[in-house]
């Protein structure tokens, strides 16, 4: 009985090393190969860098809100399965609709007065993420201020597509 098992373990054990032999190793993440990398979402804009694994993504949602009648915020939000939630957004006085040209125009000029003002004091506050603490301090978010509503759509758009096919994104917004 002994002379017929030990073949037979011999032979497991040749056909096991043979089988190993011809396994490759498990890729490696190569340094500078982004295609040997798990596919990251990065975004470099002005106020840092945000930088995500695509597969940590469980949602990207796009919203705009108005703020104490006086503000109209357009956001971005991209979610993670991490605990820390990127928030992009836009920011723009909140006008009604003019009735006419004229008065269009002159709201167009009074925000663009606005703007030269601010860049000459050195107050940025249009530009840049403002927090009251502890009223607008929220915990485990980071937040991006963006310049304009096409900056703010290029953040969705290259999100949204990294997250729905699982690739490699990057985006620079300067």
């Amino acid at each position: 009985m002994m002379k017929r098992v030990l073949p037979l373990v011999l032979l497991l054990i040749l056909v096991g090393s043979t089988i190993r032999a011809q396994t490759p190793p498990p890729a490696t993440p190569q340094p500078g190969n982004p295609q040997s990398a798990m596919p990251i979402f990065r975004a470099q804009l002005p106020g840092g860098i945000y930088e995500v694994a695509t597969r940590s993504i469980i949602a990207v949602t796009s919203h705009e809100y108005i703020v104490d009648a006086a503000a109209r915020v357009v956001e971005v939000n991209i979610d993670t399965a991490g605990s820390l939630l990127a928030r992009f957004y836009y920011i723009e006085p909140n006008t009604p609709a003019p009735a006419s040209s004229l008065a269009a125009g002159a709201i167009e000029r009074a925000q663009q007065l606005l703007t030269t003002a601010t860049d000459k004091t050195g107050l940025d506050a249009w530009k840049r993420v403002v927090k009251n603490y502890p009223t607008t301090t929220h915990a485990r978010t980071v937040e991006y201020r963006l310049q304009s509503r096409e900056e703010l759509n290029k953040i969705f758009e290259a999100a949204d597509e990294a997250f729905r096919l699982q690739k490699q994104k990057t985006l620079k917004i300067e």
